[in-house]
């Protein structure tokens, strides 16, 4: 005899595929500073010192939208005196789809920069080119060790609460 499900009864029981879609890029935030111009760009001499920093937001936009926000900050100083200094908050808006609950911080804070973070990275390069000096090629940034790290410190933060 013939299986008798109705057609719909199989995708009632059966879950959606998680899903996460780039909707679209963004630049929110772009400074850069080159207080010694044009003495900076003709000087030479040793490598510069670099001190560069990231971080990592994440802002609900509705129901399945995520602004995904990676923060940079390069500053290079040579004799203390300060070469350029750049900030850049470059975005991402993704829409997500089915993902568990446990599994949606990893998701938004370390897949969703790893996939906007190229286009960050080439943006500061353009920049400071522009701005007269080499381009910055940042390193790859691991942010399962960023996401875990910033873990660590709200835990710390949230066991020194609850001591005082």
């Amino acid at each position: 005899m013939a299986d008798q499900t109705p057609a719909g009864a199989a995708n009632a029981t059966t879950t959606p595929a998680p899903s996460y879609s780039l909707v679209g890029q963004y630049t929110r935030d772009l400074s850069f500073e080159n207080p010694g111009a044009p003495g900076s760009v003709l000087l030479g001499g040793a490598n510069p010192n670099f001190n560069v920093g990231i971080n990592v937001g994440v802002k609900k936009q509705a129901d399945d939208l995520y602004a995904v926000e990676i923060s940079l900050n390069a500053k290079a100083e040579r004799d203390s005196n300060v070469l350029f200094n750049v900030e850049l908050v470059y975005g991402g808006v993704f829409r997500v789809k089915n993902v568990p609950e446990n599994q949606l911080a990893p998701l938004l804070m370390v897949e969703c920069p790893r996939m906007i973070f190229p286009f960050a990275r080439h943006v500061l390069a353009t920049v400071v080119q522009l701005g007269g000096f080499p381009p910055l090629m940042m390193e790859p940034v691991d942010f399962m060790a960023l996401y875990v790290q910033n873990l660590k410190a709200m835990q710390a933060q949230q066991a020194q609460g609850a001591a005082n």
